[in-house]
């Protein structure tokens, strides 16, 4: 049974993390000490450099050669069930908007980004900051080479399928956006129409253009090349004369015409999510992180110390910037719960029940029991990261959700998680 002091342990792990959050809150509400900008390129920081630092960290540091594969196994397993139920109810959401007509069209691409809340949510706790105190005081030191194993695999595998949607998003919203209208002449050309579509496609020099789209996130998609590729592949034969009456400026007006631009091509667009992929931190960190682990552990060598202090002194920044980062966007917000009770309380149920809940059935169909198994569930029951925070307001997707649940889940989880320890020990 949890003793005691071994609740002090949790709280004592807890407090610089509030305190982190409080002065984030109190320089922006009270002392008005940073900006908009600011506290955006504060959060920019984290998402750039400490938390890739950290990734490369923790997994160049962990023996991939004694990770416990039945752990790894549930753990995997639940992801791929509620990242699997997800996306089919967010298809059949999809195709339901679509049925109800152009009305809907707008909400089209909203059940991704629910996609990506609820399973961030639901199956990405906070397992070195919280679960290594609580889970120690529980089951002891043994489980704190597990928790490493656990964010290991969100750091290599999750969090880059997580950023891959979030640049998918994004990519296939600036592929459907509509083009800028010729400056060219007084004509007034319709989004829909194929003059329009060749002027984004072409200008007199015949090189490709684009629209720009608002900066929601540090790390933009090149627009250029999609642009000019949905513009080949969804305008008919007439583009090509349209194009050419844009270049001379013989261009007659057009009405305007409800149909839509032509839909990008999925197969470009997700070829554009994963050419961003791969140019963020993030990935090279992790993969970088492995290749260095396989080989440290199976040659026996370490990292020189130049190198682990330089490390060392970004990655410590990572867990403290991004809980003061989560303080300065609560700030910003109109009330202290920005995503509203009803949702925050939809949020506590699907961190505190379903994932650790969908945890224990993917645990029992791999045949653990016993600690290991009690372990997996507990760790499920964990608050969210604080990193899904940071990506959410680095991508501007329900960041109010995500900051909600990393401060109200870090209050919550401790009797939450002491609730299933003694659940899981009758």
């Amino acid at each position: 049974m949890i003793t005691g002091s071994e609740v002090y342990q949790v709280v004592e792990a807890m407090a610089p993390l509030y305190t982190a959050a409080a002065l984030g809150y109190g320089s922006v509400r009270w002392l008005k000490a940073f900006s908009n900008e600011q506290c955006a390129g504060i959060n920019h920081f984290v998402a750039l450099y400490a938390v890739p630092v950290l990734i490369f960290d923790m997994v160049s540091t962990n023996n991939v050669y004694k990770m416990n594969g039945r752990l790894i196994a549930a753990d995997t397993l639940q992801k791929a069930v509620l990242l699997l139920g997800l996306m089919a109810w967010a298809l059949w959401e999809r195709s339901r908007a679509r049925g109800a007509g152009a009305k809907a069209k707008a909400a089209v691409s909203s059940p991704l980004q629910w996609v990506i809340t609820c399973f961030s949510v639901a199956s990405l706790p906070n397992t070195i900051i919280m679960g290594v105190p609580l889970l120690n005081g529980m089951y002891g030191p043994v489980s704190k080479d597990l928790m490493k194993q656990i964010v290991v695999m969100q750091f290599c595998i999750w969090y880059n399928v997580i950023i891959f949607l979030y640049e998918y998003m994004a990519a296939r919203r600036s592929a459907s956006a509509p083009p800028p209208a010729s400056s060219e002449g007084s004509a007034k050309i319709s989004p829909s129409s194929p003059v329009k579509a060749a002027a984004a496609a072409a200008d007199t020099n015949g090189n490709a253009v684009a629209a720009d789209r608002p900066q929601e996130v540090a790390v933009n998609i090149e627009i250029t090349e999609m642009a000019a590729s949905t513009a080949r592949d969804g305008v008919s034969g007439e583009t090509t004369a349209a194009a050419k009456e844009v270049s001379s400026g013989e261009v007659a007006p057009v009405e305007e015409e409800e149909a839509s631009a032509p839909a990008p091509s999925m197969k470009h667009v997700i070829w554009m999510a994963v050419k961003k992929l791969l140019q963020i931190p993030n990935t090279y960190a992790s993969f970088l992180g492995l290749i260095w682990s396989l080989i440290a552990f199976k040659c026996g060598f370490s990292m020189p110390k130049i190198v682990e202090d330089s490390l060392f002194t970004i990655r410590t920044t990572a867990v403290g910037l991004s809980m003061f980062s989560s303080g300065t966007f609560i700030a910003r917000q109109s009330r202290f719960v920005p995503c509203g009770y009803k949702i925050a309380s939809f949020s506590m149920v699907i961190k505190f029940l379903i994932g650790p809940v969908v945890m224990l059935f993917a645990s029992l169909v791999i045949g653990m029991h016993g600690t290991l198994l009690h372990i997996a569930v507990v760790q499920a029951a964990l608050p969210l990261a604080v990193t899904s925070f940071v990506y959410a307001e680095e991508y501007k997707v329900h960041a109010d959700i995500m900051g909600t649940g990393v401060i109200l889940g870090i209050f919550i989880s401790l009797p939450v998680t002491i609730v299933y320890y003694i659940l899981l020990g009758l």
